[in-house]
């Protein structure tokens, strides 16, 4: 994709000018020449789009400390993208720490959906660095910050629903000491435990914007257990396994389906782990993958219903339902609620970018034992799309006559039907 189209605010660059092609009429090169040529204005064309993205970047950069709000959000917006969908390791790198600051002042004197967007380009940036000492010193400065707005019952909640998505997947890619993992898990189980139904059965007065705050910070718990020590995860175990369940009777269906998962990520992190009430979580469990609640609505029940036979899969059998990612010429699998819940954790940053950094991101290829990115080669490549584009067409072709054959026979019913 030309870098151009990712603002749509200019033209698609013309590789030749009008005096480029009158001389090019007027030559008679050799075809070899004439490829030569070709080739050489091909890279001159690229090279002229690059330098373009790149100055765009820079603007941008500039922008996040201007006056006006809208521009600040604007230039947030343009970066969030750029780095969703390019790899810009090189660029980035030599001004990270420019970024981070713009980051930094954003979520400080920011309202609401500039905090967010900045949150959001923190992880970005994170994942464009990969784990290492770079993305090491973004987050000592973000981090601070972001527990924070997290624990400000007065900031606003948008911004602290995102800060608590950000903090568990910056803690993810760039923490260097495991017992500040630890402490960042306990920022957020202040927070979910807060939705636990109380042991005399009463229900926490909770709205639904808190509730969401709630359910983020559950799940960056549970990404950071992916991470845990055995030892430790016992401990989490213990402490909350008998309590979790009391989350899968909460109003908010995301709750409900993040606890499940949690419940099933727990179960499949310690197997043999005794636990007491495994029939009546079992019970509990079947209902809600079944529900026929009527007073809930059919989207959310048919979507808890479907994870909730998968929770129960897990929880009883040990099982998980495996998916498989395709992404250029290769597959991922995945194959277990560790891997499901940190490719979840990556794609609700990336995006629709997330199968161009399985194939070029070298750390998240890192994260899913990918091993170093594939070189493709281009004529490979174009084959196996006309191939996709042949079978399309013939399919195309085959459903058009399928059409016209049905047609012709209901006509002949209805010719029938009349006598």
């Amino acid at each position: 994709v030309c870098p151009l189209t990712l603002w749509g605010q200019q033209g698609n660059v013309q590789p030749f000018s009008d005096e480029d092609s009158s001389i090019e009429t007027l030559s008679h090169c050799s075809s070899l020449s004439e490829r030569t040529s070709a080739a050489e204005e091909a890279g001159e064309t690229e090279e002229m789009a690059q330098e373009d993205f790149q100055y765009k970047l820079k603007v941008y950069i500039d922008s996040t400390v201007d006056k006006s709000a809208k521009t600040r959000q604007g230039a947030l917006d343009g970066l969030k993208t750029a780095m969703a969908t390019k790899i810009l390791y090189e660029f980035i790198s030599e001004r990270r720490m420019t970024i981070t600051d713009s980051i930094e002042r954003c979520l400080k004197k920011g309202k609401g959906v500039e905090q967010c967007a900045a949150a959001s380009l923190a992880c970005l940036l994170c994942i464009q660095l990969g784990s290492g000492i770079e993305s090491e010193e973004v987050f000592k400065t973000l981090k601070p910050v972001f527990k924070t707005i997290l624990n400000d019952g007065a900031a606003n909640i948008q911004a602290r629903q995102a800060c608590a998505t950000s903090l568990g997947l910056c803690t993810l890619v760039a923490e260097d000491d495991i017992m500040d993992v630890f402490a960042t898990m306990e920022c957020f189980e202040s927070l979910f435990t807060h939705s636990y139904i109380r042991e005399d059965g009463s229900r926490p007065s909770v709205n639904p914007q808190t509730t969401q705050l709630h359910t983020n910070a559950l799940l960056s718990w549970a990404l950071l257990l992916t991470i845990c020590t055995g030892s430790h995860i016992r401990v989490i175990a213990q402490k909350h396994l008998s309590k979790l369940p009391r989350l899968l009777e909460n109003d908010n269906v995301n709750m409900r389906i993040a606890a499940g998962e949690t419940i099933a990520l727990l179960f499949e992190l310690i197997r043999d782990f005794d636990y007491d009430d495994w029939e009546p979580l079992c019970e509990q469990l079947n209902a809600l993958a079944t529900d026929c609640n009527k007073h809930r609505a059919k989207t959310d029940k048919r979507k808890q219903r479907s994870v909730f036979r998968d929770v129960l899969k897990a929880v009883e059998e040990g099982d998980f339902q495996s998916e498989t990612i395709r992404f250029a010429t290769e597959r991922m699998v995945i194959d277990s609620w560790v891997k499901k819940r940190t490719y979840d954790a990556f794609r609700e940053f990336v995006g629709s970018g997330m199968n161009y950094h399985l194939q070029a991101n070298e750390f998240i290829r890192d994260v899913f034992e990918l091993g170093p990115p594939m070189l493709i080669d281009s004529a490979a490549l174009k084959a196996m799309k006309s191939s996709r584009l042949e079978r399309h067409l013939y399919n195309a072709a085959a459903f058009k006559a399928r059409t016209k054959a049905r047609n012709k026979f209901r006509d002949k019913r209805v010719d029938v039907g009349e006598f």
